[in-house]
């Protein structure tokens, strides 16, 4: 009986553990479900049905009453639905709550979000997984909706890319569907769809377990403290770095609980790193990817990858609104007065007047520049929508040790958790990289008054926080930080402050530098800083008559690096010039559709000497070439190129111009 009840055990064991190679995450995964059930806080539902004890049925009762009201309640379904697959002792209290909720847009909602990248898997994985286990009813489009989701974040990545506040909750929907579901197709994807998640967690997280990244959304408070956050719990878990969370977070229970393989991610992790990496794909490929969905499908995914209001998709936007009748949605409820007025044939012309603010929610397809050194990253991402207003978008940022040092333009709190959440940057600089040397320029588009006094105060401020340094240095327009052997230099653009923070009222323009180091890169902090006062500085504006564009130019040189931006802007308006002009008639392609040649007229570039790119609809690059000041068209043999929709792109030294062109047999 003894060697019965010892075998019996075992394959309990086996069932609720994960196997993996790597065992030193096999035991801070026991050690981690072991602490988290026996700590006063966290969340412990979904590790009591893992263990196969008891609920604490008030914590349950309590998360299953804000189910039907709650905005974020797909937060609690997805881990009711872990539950479920864990034990049945409680599916007469969970199912017929989760049975009374939609799981995808719907006529009237006014609070559930099912757009967004993170609530689209959250709502998706629990309706497929509720259908698989319970038989639940579907709609005819979940199946396609979810294969296709799951197949943009393996091939292209996240649009949400990098985001600690976003991410963990994603990769819980996906990990319910890699860790229970019996389509194999689905989790197969699932389970690549999260080794990619997780390895952009550990791609930005320093020797420290610490995770202050750039990212496409974020909130403020993610960058005051280095521990005790829920993305904190997945890096504590996956490397072993950074403080032992005391009580789990909403995310840490599902991978610790989950079957999926680990042992590729932990590998991945890497102390020193300097690289361009590529996220997402263009807006326009987003068109092509999405073609074949049904029209509200369609809809939903541009508007996950932050195209809400582009003038390309707003009128489709505008009809979604009517036809749902959602303009009292707490998403959309700010429109509502113009509700009467805009029509889905009148927003496109509307979305272009104000595409200081209707173009920059997109965050589709990035470059994004990242050095790692140990303790120290530095990280950015280059050139996006420069000058427009900024949401949630993080595009400067540097880690020195536990703390992040960046700038964000908008009203300066003493407190910087006290931002305003949906606008971490009113006007978005641009950014450039070299290594551990960034230029971070900022010159506001003009705001509208119609979309309202918030987008008034472009201030720029400096997040520094002296008391994280063990050391800290003013030496002329830089300030210097020393935390152990990790540096870093800001050259502020002014000496003043604002509300208790290094902060520059905005005119025309200001320009700030970041510069990281170590002392295995430039040895003593003395020496670090010798250089930093042998480095050259300039700006000044001046006009351009050839093109009538007001420039202000700025250059850093430090050591060995030198980085400089002259940024234009049209003389007589003041606006700025879009970096991405779509459906102009600066060059055009022909025949389109084409078979197998297409044709260049290049003859309005007046011989400028411009680069020729062209993407096909996954975003890669099928051919480029740079033509000389002669060339007044070209020819491009096709033939082999497969069917579908082709992106051209014709950039001077001042514009970027593109076209589609459709390309069959």
């Amino acid at each position: 009986m003894r060697l019965l009840a010892t075998f019996f055990t075992c394959i309990l064991f086996s069932i609720n553990t994960p196997l993996h190679a790597n065992n030193a995450y096999v035991l801070r995964s026991h050690a981690y479900v072991d602490s988290a059930l026996s700590a006063t806080s966290g969340a412990k539902l979904v590790l009591q049905a893992y263990k196969g004890v008891p609920l604490d049925t008030i914590a349950l009762n309590s998360k299953l009453s804000d189910i039907s009201t709650g905005v974020t309640s797909d937060f609690d379904i997805i881990e009711l639905i872990r539950i479920l697959y864990f034990t049945s002792a409680y599916d007469y209290k969970i199912l017929p709550v989760l049975n009374s909720v939609p799981y995808w847009i719907n006529y009237g909602d006014t609070v559930r979000n099912y757009w967004s990248e993170n609530h689209m898997i959250m709502w998706m994985s629990s309706d497929w997984l509720l259908h698989e286990k319970y038989n639940k009813p579907i709609d005819s489009n979940l199946h396609a909706r979810l294969i296709h989701y799951l197949d943009l974040k393996v091939k292209f990545g996240y649009y949400e890319f990098f985001s600690s506040v976003y991410s963990p909750y994603a990769l819980s929907g996906i990990l319910n569907l890699a860790d229970f579901s019996q389509d194999a197709q689905i989790k197969s994807l699932a389970t690549q769809a999260a080794q990619h998640l997780l390895k952009d967690l550990l791609r930005l997280t320093n020797d420290k377990g610490v995770f202050f990244p750039v990212a496409g959304r974020n909130y403020p408070g993610k960058y005051e403290t280095a521990y005790g956050q829920n993305h904190n719990n997945l890096i504590y878990l996956l490397t072993g770095m950074g403080d032992a969370p005391y009580g789990a977070s909403a995310a840490g229970p599902f991978l610790s609980s989950s079957t999926i393989p680990v042992d590729t991610i932990i590998s991945s992790w890497v102390p020193v790193l300097d690289t361009l990496y590529y996220n997402g794909h263009t807006l326009d490929t987003g068109f092509v990817l999405n073609i074949a969905m049904s029209p509200v499908d369609k809809v939903i995914f541009q508007w996950s990858s932050g195209a809400y209001f582009h003038p390309e998709v707003v009128q489709e936007t505008v009809q979604l609104l009517i036809d749902s009748n959602m303009w009292n949605h707490v998403d959309f409820a700010l429109l509502k007065p113009v509700a009467s007025i805009v029509t889905p044939q009148s927003a496109p012309a509307l979305a272009t007047s104000l595409s200081c603010i209707s173009q920059s929610s997109v965050i589709s397809g990035e470059n994004l520049y990242i050095f790692k050194h140990h303790s120290i990253t530095l990280a950015s991402v280059p050139d996006f929508w420069k000058g427009k207003v900024g949401f949630q978008q993080r595009t400067n940022m540097a880690n020195v040790g536990t703390t992040a040092v960046y700038t964000a333009s908008g009203p300066v709190e003493l407190d910087w958790d006290n931002r305003n959440p949906n606008n971490a940057n009113i006007h978005l600089p641009y950014v450039k990289q070299k290594h551990n040397l960034s230029l971070i320029m900022y010159r506001p588009e003009p705001t509208p008054q119609v979309i309202g006094a918030a987008f008034t105060n472009k201030d720029v401020a400096l997040h520094f926080k002296a008391q994280d340094f063990d050391e800290v240095r003013n030496d002329s327009m830089w300030l210097l930080g020393r935390q152990g052997t990790g540096y870093v230099a800001v050259r502020r653009n002014c000496l003043d402050s604002v509300n208790g923070n290094a902060a520059c009222h905005t005119v025309d323009g200001q320009t700030w530098v970041i510069i990281v180091g170590d002392s295995d890169m430039y040895g003593s902090f003395n020496n670090f800083e010798n250089l930093i006062q042998q480095s050259h500085f300039e700006t000044r504006w001046y006009t351009d008559t050839l093109t009538n564009q007001l420039v202000y130019y700025s250059k850093i040189t430090f050591d060995t690096l030198s980085i400089d931006y002259a940024w234009g802007v049209d003389a007589s308006t003041g606006t700025g010039i879009k970096n991405v002009q779509l459906g102009n008639t600066a060059f055009s392609v022909f025949p389109n559709p084409a078979n197998d040649v297409v044709n260049l007229d290049l003859s309005a570039f007046d011989n400028q000497p411009v680069t020729l790119k062209v993407l096909n609809m996954m975003g890669q690059e099928v051919y480029t070439e740079k033509l000389n000041a002669s060339a007044n068209d070209k020819s491009i043999r096709t033939q082999n190129w497969s069917d579908g929709v082709y992106l051209f792109t014709v950039e001077t030294a001042q514009h970027r111009y593109t076209q589609k062109l459709i390309k069959q047999k």
